[in-house]
């Protein structure tokens, strides 16, 4: 069993904080809201830290997981951030989806101070932290990878070392850039089966079991019809997330004409106040008003 820390206890990092404890793992927690920190403390029985420092120190493997490359680089640097409390030979495992620039500065920065870095963002979602069945996309060493892995295991049900530093933040825009697409034209499809005056429910029943069946066919497509949209990752952070995407695909030279018309799109959505709605809110800008 593992000493660790875990920083960031948002919808995603909670949970999957709370897995490392039922693992029988040690874990210290620090979250900027001091309230969410004690209130894990108090469910799983692990540290409440004031500091990322205080909760890095004398941990083995050091778990993140903020909002963006600001938010990362504020928990990390500094003389209260997780460097200055993290030992030599200590791993830091960062689980946000973020840049792959920062994703080589932090491995960087940890090399320099004889310490491990691995990006690892996920995917599968608030229902996947809480089931304990994320799909995890690592860039590092394979010495620390080897490390970490059995203690992702926790949390992750998929978890794979994709290539070196960067290598899990390039995958995870992958990631994202199949769903975009995907998303709207299943938007598109069930407002055009409602329209045409079909029984929704047997449409996409059939069709779900055929060659359009997808994750989110399989898990968006009855909430869409009924107008629900707090089932999962939020709007606000999709648009983050293809822009990372979008960034770097102007850096790579990578064409993404229908993920930047998705990006848009989901700017409708916010426009509309849908910003927290989850990503599935797309078909909002088709419907009859």
């Amino acid at each position: 069993m593992a000493k660790t820390a875990f920083v960031g206890l948002g919808v995603m990092g909670y949970p999957m904080a709370g897995h490392l404890v039922k693992h029988g793992h040690e874990v210290a927690v620090f979250n900027r809201t001091p309230a969410k920190a004690e209130a894990w403390a108090a469910e799983y029985g692990g540290r409440a830290c004031r500091t990322p420092r205080e909760a890095a120190e004398g941990a083995e493997i050091v778990f993140c997981m903020v909002g963006d490359d600001p938010d990362v680089r504020a928990v990390v640097y500094g003389a209260d951030g997780i460097l200055a409390g993290m030992g030599k030979g200590a791993i830091l495992v960062d689980h946000t989806t973020a840049s792959a620039d920062l994703a080589r500065e932090l491995a960087a920065a940890c090399e320099a101070q004889g310490k491990h870095f691995i990006d690892a963002p996920v995917s599968g979602g608030q229902a996947g932290a809480v089931n304990g069945v994320l799909t995890i996309m690592c860039g590092g060493s394979e010495e620390a990878f080897a490390r970490a892995e059995p203690v992702m295991r926790a949390y992750g049900r998929q978890i794979t070392l994709i290539g070196g530093p960067g290598a899990g933040q390039l995958t995870k825009m992958v990631n994202q850039i199949c769903i975009a697409g995907l998303v709207q034209a299943l938007s598109e499809a069930v407002n055009f089966a409602i329209r045409a005056g079909l029984d929704t429910d047997k449409v996409l029943a059939t069709i779900s079991k055929g060659a359009a069946q997808s994750w989110q066919m399989e898990n968006r497509w009855k909430t869409m019809v009924q107008g629900k949209f707090d089932f999962g990752f939020a709007v606000d952070w999709m648009r983050k997330d293809l822009r990372i995407a979008i960034e770097e695909a102007r850096r790579n030279g990578a064409p993404l004409p229908i993920t930047a018309a998705v990006d848009q799109l989901y700017r409708l959505v916010q426009m509309k106040g849908g910003g927290r709605w989850d990503t599935s809110s797309l078909i909002e800008n088709l419907r009859e008003r």
